[in-house]
């Protein structure tokens, strides 16, 4: 397995940052009032995770389907490809708990997603190990703002 180029690793993790800032603001309530009080409501604790979660799904949707594109349009690929933004339209937009769990689910899934994608040799060689990195940690952030 080839390394994970450094600019998709720091952007990777860049895109974990609003996770974890989600995250935290779940489990310590006074950085959640600062961070209200400051950016809004909408940058801290669950309304945070829930926004950028299916933001990212649908990012995650573009990019499979640039794969799929690249690849020569097999057509389990795109419909694949588009199952993210779907999932995440029809399951994660109503906020709250209901929201999270969709997310995570739609993030596991995403990441199944990835690997066949990889069995059909459309990813890059170090793909998979990018996204079970960048999953681990989004499901992670995501289970604690459930489960907190």
């Amino acid at each position: 397995m080839s390394a994970i180029p450094r600019p998709a690793l720091l952007l990777g993790l860049g895109g974990v940052i609003p996770f974890v800032w989600g995250a935290l603001t779940v489990l310590d309530p006074g950085l959640r009032a600062t961070t209200v009080e400051l950016a809004g409501a909408r940058f801290a604790g669950v309304a945070l995770l829930a926004g950028w979660g299916m933001v990212i799904l649908c990012f995650m949707a573009g990019v499979h389907w640039g794969f799929a594109a690249r690849a020569g349009g097999r057509t389990a690929a795109y419909a694949l490809s588009v199952a993210p933004a779907v999932w995440a339209f029809f399951f994660a937009g109503g906020g709250g708990a209901a929201a999270l769990s969709a997310l995570l689910v739609g993030f596991l899934a995403l990441l199944v997603i990835d690997v066949q994608f990889g069995q059909w040799g459309m990813t890059p060689p170090w793909w998979l190990r990018l996204r079970l990195l960048l999953t681990a940690l989004v499901v992670a952030c995501l289970a604690l703002g459930l489960y907190a």
